[in-house]
């Protein structure tokens, strides 16, 4: 009997985008196995990734396109369904300008495809209009980074770095859920004498493996961080050398830091000040500490400020740019890194160059063939481009996202997307989004194609396509070729990854994220390469695992400290509203749960929505445990089944997000954006909560 051959590849969920086996079985379908040669999850697969070939099933999938007649979605060929949606794109853009187009991309997708549909926003389409679910993500942790280092890179040092340091403060991550893989590194991190402190509301799975759980009210992160900051200051535990030396603006971040006492800081957030005085003591002891933060601190309307704050610490105590030492971005979607550094984002160009820089512009402009004055100026942010949907925003092409259950105010989001003149959807199912479009095209995923991810680590990865589409599935990169095609630019809109990859590394050569050195043969052969690789000579460069132990990325050399205060969330409890709501995801679920939701392992473990409450709170409403439970904002009202709990704070609820319908935990999320990353403040509303029986 003919043996067929596994293909080494990665999952398609978060960014650790763990190694893995794909084989296709004689009688259709794939199977997912151990591949234990991937440095980052050594053959471990959380149940996402050991169930992701399901989603592969023709059974779950979209596999013809979809347009709308007679008020419903009815199969139709390509070359129809690719006519109307040029037609209405081209038509839409003649009456009412490029800026009536949008674009909306998503975190999931290829570098290729990234780059391919940045491209195609400015070069064919002409619009500013683009942007893409990632910036609900990192966009803060990115602007920080970018702020005191000048380069964001989610890690600046690898995964296998974290247990040989002394000491790690993990801000607003449940990692043990959402990449569970990862929790290995921080349990050779304790195995090796290190300690774990985690920041969370919750005493969710990963705050349970923490020597320190700090459980502060949300959005007081930005208070927490500024009050441990002051405490080192007061007990003399910065390092004034590396301060004067590798560091500018200490005096002012000093300062700003010293408003905050610890007892001050206690009555902000819920801890207490011996909790702060430990966490001090444990984080500046050892020779060497890191600080990773995740969407906790960073999905705020002051998100930019808060990881800032984390990073002031690091900084002050002489704990960034140090081998085993420094500040990281737990990034969360499976390209999230690579999605925002090659022209998917408002204001950037690939390379993660910068839309308004004249050199940038001349650069890629050179690559593409056009003249820079052409290209577009930035857009919108995304929730102001969903917000825009409607009004000045008359059409939509989206590849890769469901705002429709991921975007805050979500009731309101879904309102807009449903006033379109037009809206067409790129995906592998038929996601809450997708019913609502005009136009529906099925494409491949990952183990149907090749391209690349940027993993958390900023390791490049090549994903291998391991088995064959459906007749009837198209790439998304096939589908900009066509719709370039039939909107008159000919060329430049390939459909082979690999001379899209080539394309890329020539339109990001000399950026901050230089992929010109990195071809598809060194990563077929090295596991990845880290980037800046600036050369395609191995020997000459290796590519970069660890950033700045020469210098930052900052004109003179120096990491810049930039002075922040505490605020309040940009909604605080009242009489009307005296509790606070949090989001975030359970470990058998993923982002939208578009796909996940499809999987039946993974409903079996995760059926719905919840809503999880302290016992004293669930007492006062009259609800016993899987009672209906309404949470209510100023946004609207969902409904799902309690669970009580002790392991959350009396004043604090928690629902994920993974679900729409009368569950739909964003219908009552606060779109209140951080002014620098433009992040909504998915994190923190004030809600009451009410039996719904």
């Amino acid at each position: 009997m003919e043996t067929i051959a596994a293909t080494p590849t990665h999952c398609p969920y978060c960014a650790l985008q763990c190694g893995m086996n794909v084989t296709p079985l004689p009688q259709g379908g794939a199977e997912v196995s151990e591949r234990a040669d991937f440095p980052v999850n050594r053959g471990a697969l959380c149940g996402k990734g050991r169930t992701a070939a399901q989603v592969l099933s023709p059974a779950v999938r979209l596999t013809s396109p979809l347009v709308r007649s007679g008020g419903r979605l009815v199969e139709a060929g390509w070359a129809e369904a690719l006519d109307r949606i040029a037609e209405r794109l081209g038509g839409i853009r003649e009456e009412h300008g490029a800026d009536a187009l949008g674009v909306f991309g998503g975190g999931g997708l290829t570098n290729e495809k990234a780059y391919a549909l940045g491209k195609f926003a400015r070069v064919v389409l002409g619009t500013s209009q683009i942007d893409y679910n990632g910036r609900f993500c990192m966009s803060s942790a990115a602007a920080a980074g970018t702020r005191a280092f000048g380069l964001d890179r989610g890690l600046p040092f690898p995964l296998e770095d974290i247990p040989r340091t002394g000491c790690v403060i993990l801000v607003g991550s449940n990692l043990a859920e959402t990449m569970p893989p990862s929790l290995r590194f921080f349990t050779e991190l304790r195995e090796n004498g290190g300690t774990l402190i985690v920041v969370d509301p919750r005493r969710t799975r990963t705050a349970e493996q923490a020597d320190l759980h700090l459980a502060p009210r949300p959005g007081t992160d930005l208070a927490l961080a500024l009050g441990l900051l002051h405490l080192v200051v007061a007990e003399g535990r910065t390092d004034e050398a590396y301060i004067r030396e590798r560091t500018s603006g200490w005096e002012q971040a000093r300062a700003a830091a010293m408003a905050h006492w610890p007892e001050h800081v206690e009555r902000i957030t819920g801890v207490s000040v011996p909790q702060l005085r430990e966490a001090v003591r444990m984080f500046c002891e050892p020779e060497n500490a890191m600080v990773l933060t995740a969407r906790g601190p960073e999905q705020q309307s002051k998100g930019t400020d808060t990881v800032g704050a984390w990073i002031n610490l690091c900084l002050a105590t002489g704990r960034a740019g140090r081998r085993l030492s420094g500040y990281g971005c737990l990034t969360g979607q499976g390209n999230g890194q690579g999605g925002r550094e090659h022209g998917q984002k408002a204001d950037q160009l690939p390379g993660y160059r910068k839309l308004d820089d004249p050199e940038a512009r001349a650069h890629v402009a050179g690559v593409w063939g056009v003249d820079p004055d052409a290209l577009p100026g930035p857009g919108r942010s995304a929730y102001e481009l969903l917000d825009a949907l409607g009004t000045e925003i008359r059409a939509l092409l989206l590849m890769g996202s469901n705002p429709v259950v991921s975007a805050p105010r979500a009731a309101h989001i879904e309102e807009r997307i449903r006033s379109l003149d037009f809206l067409a959807v790129c995906d592998v199912v038929l996601s809450e989004t997708a019913e609502l479009a005009d136009v529906v095209l099925p494409v491949t995923q990952w183990a149907e194609e090749t391209g690349t991810t940027t993993s958390l680590e900023g390791r490049v990865l090549l994903r291998r396509r391991a088995v064959t589409a459906p007749p009837g599935v198209r790439s998304d990169l096939y589908v900009l070729r066509e719709l370039a095609a039939r909107l008159g630019v000919e060329k430049g809109f390939p459909a082979d990854p690999e001379e899209v990859f080539e394309e890329l590394r020539r339109a990001s050569a000399g950026g901050p994220a230089d992929y010109s050195g990195i071809t598809y043969r060194r990563l077929a052969e090295d596991n990845g390469v880290f980037w800046p690789c600036p050369s395609d000579d191995e020997a000459a460069h290796p590519g970069t695992p660890r950033l700045f132990l020469d210098r930052f990325a900052t004109p003179d050399g120096r990491a810049r400290f930039v002075p922040v205060a505490h605020r309040p969330t940009a909604e605080e409890p009242d009489a009307e509203y005296p509790l606070l709501l949090t989001t975030g995801r359970v470990v058998a679920q993923y982002q939208s749960g578009a796909q996940t939701r499809r999987v039946a392992d993974l409903n079996a473990a995760a059926p719905g929505p919840f809503v999880e409450l302290h016992p004293r709170l669930a007492a006062r409403i009259g609800a016993a445990e899987g009672d209906p439970v309404a949470v209510v904002s100023r946004r609207g009202r969902a409904v799902a089944p309690a669970r009580i709990t002790t392991a959350i704070r009396p004043d604090t609820v928690f629902m994920p997000f993974h679900w729409p319908g009368e569950g739909r935990a964003n219908t009552l999320t606060n779109p209140a954006l951080d002014p620098t990353s433009r992040m909504p403040e998915f994190k923190s509303c004030a809600v009451r909560v009410e039996a719904a029986r």
